[in-house]
Order: C-alpha cells, then structure tokens, then sequence
C-alpha cells in the first residue's frame, strides 16, 4: 500500500468515526461480543438436544442472560452521540480480534474490558447503564464458573452441610447420607446454589438499571433476599432428595428440575421488583 492509499484510507476512517453514533459503535462491538460468548452453548445444545427442544430450552442459557443482553445493548444504543475517538477505533478492533477466536471465555473477557471502558469514560447515562448490565451479564457465564474452579469443594461443602442440617443425617465432605439410610446424595457441581445464585445477582443489577433506580442502602438488602431465596429452595429440593431413594428420582427429574427452576426465577423477580417497585411503576 502507498503512502497516498495509507492517506485516503486514514482520512476515510476519520471521517467515519466522526459521523458514526457512539451507541451504535459501542452497541454493536458489545452485541458481537455477547453472540460470540453464547455460540458454544447454543451449538452444543442444538447439537445435543435438536432445534426444536433447544429453543424451548432457550439453547441451555437461562432467559435472565439473554434478557440482560439484549437490555443492555438496547440502553448502549440510545447513546445519540456523534463522534468516536480515533484510540475506540483501535479499541474495537482489539476487541472484535479477541470475540472471533474460538474461545467464548475470550469473548465475555473482552466484554468486560469494554464495559468498564463504558463506564468509566463514556458521560452518557443510559450508556453507562446499560453497560453496567453487560458486565454482570459475565458474571454468570464467566466468572462465577472461574470462582468455582477454585472454591469447588468449600462451595459443595457448604450446600451439603445445609442439606445435612435439614436432614440430620451425616456428611462427609460434599456426600450426604439419605434420612432413611437407603443410600448417600452427592452433590455435584450441577447441583451448586452458586449459579443461580449469580443469576440472581445479574436479575437485580438488570432491573434496577433498566428502570434507572436511585441507589441506597437498602438495596443491598434486596439483593442478598433475592439470593437467599435461590438458596433456600435449591437446598429444599436437594434435601427432598435426600429423604429416600423414591424421593430422589422423583425430585431429580425433569419436571422436578423444571418446578424448582421455575420457583426460583419467580422468587427472584418478585424480590428485585420489589426493590425497585417505585421506578417500576412510575415507568408502567
């Protein structure tokens, strides 16, 4: 390329940055980054479970990450200003370099990185809201996996000495003898109150962002029931389980799987709405 090519192609980009809307610049990096970190997931759930069950499944990813997503990058898109800084453009490319490799963790890292970078240096509100909700968006799907890889046996250990307090059974480490002696529950990571525990976390950090709620102290409250009440019916279905072996194949079953599912995400809803009832209805 000539040094006359390398002009016109730098007075090009200029010109585009200088007339291309800062939210449709930062919506669509963060949009490409949040497709590239699911597409694992959704393959491997189509591929396990076929189109049809995938999609009523929502491809194995709960609702309140693709909901939180799409929230997100809507707030990021209303940011009409004009005018994106020479230094974002080699920001968006790092980023768009990093969401095309194959690695999905790289994808929600990179997310991260440029929610901060929102944050803190963009001035407008509803951009910054929304970023603040890609980047718990990550915490479910990121980091809270990478917290448990190395708090795994202290996590287990603590769901099952819950389970064996309701039960007043024994526990050895993370295997909880079953109330009538039939047999032992293990818990498994799948079993973990951790997870939901992050969806719960990202529930209130969406809500209360989307509807702009004045922060105080007594949010903090809000939040903490909303996973205390993930706690609390994770460890009840578990300790059903635990009651025999009929009670474990009946509560470890879909269905069983499908109502606690179901009880958590209201209970979740109902607490994070609760908290931000006031913004909520003056909004509805």
């Amino acid at each position: 390329m000539t040094a006359l090519n390398e002009l016109t192609l730098a007075r090009n980009l200029s010109k585009v940055a200088s007339d291309q809307s800062r939210g449709e610049f930062f919506a669509g990096l963060f949009a490409l980054g949040c497709l590239s970190g699911l597409a694992a997931r959704v393959i491997q759930s189509i591929n396990k479970l076929g189109w049809v069950e995938a999609f009523f499944e929502t491809f194995e990813v709960s609702v309140l990450v693709w909901v939180s997503c799409a929230a997100g990058i809507y707030l990021v898109l209303q940011d009409r200003t004009v005018g994106i800084r020479s230094f974002e453009l080699a920001i968006g490319a790092a980023f768009a370099f990093l969401v095309i490799l194959p690695i999905g963790a790289l994808s929600w890292l990179a997310v991260t990185a440029l929610g901060f970078y929102v944050i803190i240096f963009t001035e407008n509100p509803s951009s910054r809201r929304g970023a603040f909700i890609l980047v718990a968006t990550t915490v479910p799907v990121l980091w809270s996996r990478l917290l448990f890889q190395f708090f795994a046996d202290f996590i287990l250990r603590m769901d099952a000495s819950l389970v064996g307090w309701l039960l007043h059974t024994p526990r050895t480490g993370d295997i909880v003898e079953f109330a009538d002696g039939s047999g032992v529950l293990v818990i498994l990571p799948s079993c973990s109150s951790l997870a939901n525990m992050s969806l719960a976390f990202l529930c209130w950090v969406t809500m209360s962002r989307l509807v702009d709620h004045k922060r105080s102290p007594r949010d903090l409250f809000w939040c903490l029931l909303a996973c205390a009440s993930v706690i609390a019916v994770n460890v009840t279905r578990m300790s059903l389980m635990g009651l025999s072996q009929w009670h474990y194949e009946t509560f470890h079953s879909d269905l069983g799987a499908a109502v606690s599912n179901i009880l958590m995400l209201g209970l979740i809803l109902g607490c994070c709405l609760l908290g931000v009832r006031r913004e909520f209805f003056q909004r509805v």
